[in-house]
């Protein structure tokens, strides 16, 4: 594997670095990013924690830092907050058939890019880990709507420049923690998974494993200039070498 801008499957963490690290957080009143806000908090390797979203957490912690921020199409606002920053880890989404497809594209495409241009001038050096998903498809042909939109984003991304991009493609996201779920294959999912685990481990990930691995990856990754594809097999592989049950 080559140190710089090869897309690569795996990925191998190294050391952690002494300096802490100054992370970003979009989208941590959701699933994913909630899990990584609340672990990055706890982290020791993490210096400081700046969760952007549109309303508040309710949680006072002494690394965190939140920016409320509501037109996420126009993120020009955010260029200080965004200033000296290690890393950030895009988890803002939403779920297919739970917004208009013209939503669904504004929130998986426009968001991540516009939000990345700013990141860009603000932090040049700073890494951009993207919670995309398994099956995104860059070449547009996908018939699944997020697919396509998902690998638009990701296209986009690979093309911005960043020293450091992670892209995160996890399958099935286990919710870990009950919730009302957006739709009858996510309540029949949840049912199935302790099956569908055994049968298909790599078509499934807890939110709490993803959470932390695209923590690790901003931590332990510091410094390193590359660009890595993490498919849903990669995640638990890491996953389960980092954090060993």
């Amino acid at each position: 594997m080559t140190a710089n801008n090869q897309v690569v499957s795996g990925l191998s963490i190294s050391t952690p670095p002494a300096r802490q690290t100054r992370l970003v957080i979009v989208g941590a009143t959701g699933m994913v990013g909630g899990y990584a806000f609340r672990y990055a908090l706890d982290h020791p390797a993490v210096g400081r924690v700046t969760a952007i979203g549109r309303k508040k957490l309710g949680i006072l912690h002494p690394k965190l830092k939140e920016v409320l921020h509501q037109d996420f199409s126009d993120c020009s606002a955010l260029a200080e907050a965004l200033s000296s920053q290690d890393g950030v880890l895009f988890c803002l989404g939403a779920y297919t058939g739970a917004v208009s497809d013209a939503q669904l594209r504004t929130i998986t495409v426009d968001y991540p890019i516009e939000f990345a241009r700013v990141l860009r001038g603000s932090s040049p050096g700073a890494a951009f880990s993207f919670l995309s998903g398994s099956g995104a498809d860059p070449t547009g042909r996908s018939r699944m709507a997020f697919a396509r939109y998902k690998g638009e984003a990701e296209k986009i991304l690979l093309a911005a420049g960043f020293p450091s991009l992670y892209l995160f493609r996890p399958a099935y996201i286990y919710p870990v923690e009950p919730r009302k779920e957006p739709s009858f294959t996510y309540r029949l999912m949840r049912s199935i998974y302790p099956l569908f685990r055994v049968l298909f481990p790599n078509q499934v990930i807890r939110a709490d494993d993803l959470a932390r691995a695209m923590v690790d990856v901003a931590v332990r990754e510091t410094g390193v200039h590359r660009t890595v594809v993490l498919e849903n097999r990669d995640i638990r592989d890491m996953v389960e070498s980092l954090h060993p049950n």
